[in-house]
């Protein structure tokens, strides 16, 4: 393993159980002092045996008959809390913790946090503003949806329509996510991507949040602002983001006490709109995409998947959180951000960095490798990148400008 010497563990803190698999991750408990095993499917096996990584192997499919055997064999080893890695293992987080933690609540607030109607109705119930939301179980359901929503916006015959967005329930992020502005879109939609749910468009300014919980109480709360939703974000956000901080704390809190979250980290993401209203678009209960906890660390220069085991574990102290987390925006040493590429080309057949990019004092690595095959799949709505590409400066402003213009790049030529 790369990770420094393996620290001692703490008998007198909780022993962690991570559910998926992040080398990233691995390495930060294995530096840490708790005791932890780590939960992946059998490919992992092989990898743990070789680096001493306590480890069991568990397939995460939809929660079945067998689902209570993982909890049992975590209680019987003696761990105390189960931590999610990825949105797939949040339920299986919830049930678990039931379990460990004698809560059965626990169980049906992950299923909040994995259902994207649920959520939306809970957060709804809440006091939290969310746009125009339903449920499509097929094509003719979306169809209207569309044309009530532009029927609502008092839309006249021959005006463009407004764009609505459909999301699967329960994946992560932008995977499924389709904008669709006429009735003929909606035929590219595959049958088995239903049920969906339909959301109407948020005009505005959206960024995420990522927030560590103890007691029911924000530890520590970053905003991450995106240049271009599913291409680059950076962190701390620019001052006219950073603005809204007070609001944001507040809106977070709402989210913590509608949620009954009482530890933990989410992640959640809001649209600002022109007049400065607030609303609410999704939460998740698991660490966020693009790196961000990498570019924490590059700010700030503490481990934030450490931060999330102190957020978890029931025997930490708030005199250990406090001494831990540094104070946002001002203890930041730079902003750190990243550009996600994906082939502007349909055909392509080597990774070609520009030399803009490798020349700027701003960029410091890549994690891009050759193309495996030559066509370019087309990229549905917002499909997955071929790799990331980083950049750390002191001026947000500068960062920003520099990754919109990665965009215009060609990376694979």
């Amino acid at each position: 393993m790369t990770s420094s010497e393996p620290a001692s563990r703490n008998p007198d803190k909780g022993y962690v159980a991570v559910l998926g698999w992040s080398l990233n991750a691995v390495e930060a408990l294995d530096r840490f002092d708790r005791r932890y095993v780590v939960v992946a499917p059998d490919w992992a096996q092989e990898y743990c045996t070789e680096h001493d990584i306590p480890y069991i192997p568990w397939n995460f499919e939809r929660l079945n008959d067998r689902s209570m055997e993982i909890a049992e064999t975590l209680q019987q080893a003696g761990v105390d809390v189960a931590i999610p890695l990825y949105e797939e293992t949040v339920e299986w987080a919830g049930a678990i913790n039931a379990v460990l933690m004698g809560n059965p609540r626990l169980f049906g607030q992950a299923m909040l946090l994995r259902d994207k109607a649920l959520m939306k109705r809970r957060a709804q119930l809440g006091g939290i503003r969310v746009g125009i939301f339903e449920e499509a179980h097929d094509k003719a359901d979306v169809i209207r949806f569309l044309k009530r929503v532009n029927q609502t916006l008092l839309k006249l015959d021959g005006d463009p329509n407004d764009p609505i967005h459909l999301k699967a329930f329960d994946k992560a992020g932008c995977l499924g996510h389709r904008v669709i502005r006429t009735p003929d879109e909606v035929d590219t939609i595959p049958e088995e991507e239903f049920p969906v749910l339909m959301e109407s468009h948020l005009d505005g300014w959206e960024f995420a949040v990522e927030a560590w919980i103890y007691n029911g109480k924000i530890q520590f709360l970053n905003i991450s602002e995106y240049v271009r939703l599913g291409y680059s974000v950076f962190v701390p956000a620019t001052p006219e983001l950073e603005r809204y901080r007070e609001r944001i704390t507040r809106e977070i809190e709402k989210l913590i006490k509608a949620f009954e979250i009482d530890f933990g980290f989410i992640h959640p993401e809001y649209f600002v709109t022109s007049d400065g209203e607030m609303y609410f678009g999704e939460v998740a209960y698991r660490p966020p995409g693009f790196k961000v906890f990498e570019l924490l660390e590059r700010a700030y220069g503490f481990n934030a998947y450490q931060a999330l085991v102190l957020a978890f574990d029931p025997k930490t102290t708030e005199e250990e959180i406090a001494a831990f987390f540094p104070k946002e925006v001002v203890d930041a040493r730079g902003y750190a951000g990243c550009f996600g590429v994906y082939p502007r080309r349909r055909v392509v057949s080597e990774l070609a960095m520009p030399q803009e990019t490798e020349e700027h004092e701003y960029f410091e690595s890549h994690e891009l490798t050759a193309p495996l095959e030559e066509t370019v799949t087309k990229r549905t709505a917002f499909g997955t990148h071929w790799g990331l590409v980083y950049f750390f400066g002191d001026d947000p402003y500068q960062l920003r400008d520099l990754l919109a213009r990665q965009e215009e790049l060609d990376f694979y030529v």
